[in-house]
């Protein structure tokens, strides 16, 4: 939790609001005088620049509340580096999740004690209940309203995954999907008579030599992704890939950016 304050102090974006006008004290945009606009709406400075008439709104800033959920599964501890899917999966949510409560958003991991909070109490129930044991399988009584968002970290390598995302996105949910991926994973580096081992210890498989499936490993796991992605753009959610032998910032920048709607 301390490595997740510092990154998010280093990234530190501030209050993201709605991204969309209502009640709130910055400013959002200018766009055209209509009939339904009050006389006081309009910024008469924008307006004596043009020939139109412009109303100033200011962005929604209205508390939202964000979910949490980390697959805790045997493939989530692979490494082939210094850093497992799980660790930097961990890193990333509690690091975001430090963003959002500095801006004012109520956040929670699915499971925890407690309602979701924009409080520093909050975080420490995440950080609780992710390093709980049994934490593999997303519930499927999660207490989500119409309108939460949930941040999914996980490696989506489990085909159930796409029934529970639409299961999810017909109560309301807005998701952000964050595939955490081993460099290893993606580059199939292996070469020679190599063994392969379940994570979960169900199976193993030996090729004499590796580097001749390479190509066609490569192939299915790009399009798998592209299936994750496509499943998770036809639902209106987001989806981020994230390499372990990559820097986290960059990352946490981006799914910031998108629960706000950027």
């Amino acid at each position: 939790m301390v490595e997740a304050d510092h990154l998010a102090a280093s990234v530190s974006l501030g209050v993201h609001g709605r991204r969309r006008a209502g009640m709130g004290e910055s400013f959002w945009q200018f766009r055209r005088y209509a009939s339904p606009d009050s006389s006081a709406a309009i910024d008469w400075r924008q307006s004596a620049k043009s020939q139109h008439i412009f109303v100033r709104e200011r962005e929604w800033e209205a508390a939202q509340t964000v979910w949490f959920w980390r697959d805790a599964s045997a493939n989530m501890s692979f490494k082939s580096g210094a850093v497992s899917k799980r660790a930097r999966a961990d890193l990333l949510a509690l690091a975001l999740a430090s963003l959002l409560v500095r801006g004012g958003e109520r956040v929670g991991f699915v499971g925890m004690d407690g309602a979701a909070a924009a409080s520093r109490l909050a975080l420490t129930r995440m950080g609780r209940a992710m390093f709980a044991a049994g934490n593999d399988m997303l519930p499927p009584q999660a207490p989500f309203a119409r309108g939460n968002q949930l941040v999914w970290f996980s490696d989506f390598l489990d085909e159930t995954v796409f029934e529970a995302m639409k299961l999810l996105s017909q109560r309301g949910v807005e998701g952000h999907l964050v595939r955490i991926v081993d460099p290893a994973e993606e580059d199939f580096p292996y070469a020679g008579r190599t063994r392969f081992e379940s994570p979960r210890g169900e199976s193993d498989e030996i090729f004499g030599r590796a580097e001749r499936v390479r190509s066609a490993y490569r192939a299915r796991f790009v399009a798998h992704g592209e299936r994750i992605a496509q499943a998770a753009a036809r639902l209106g959610w987001t989806c981020t890939v994230h390499r372990t032998d990559h820097a986290p910032q960059a990352s946490l920048i981006a799914l910031h950016a998108a629960i706000g709607g950027a």
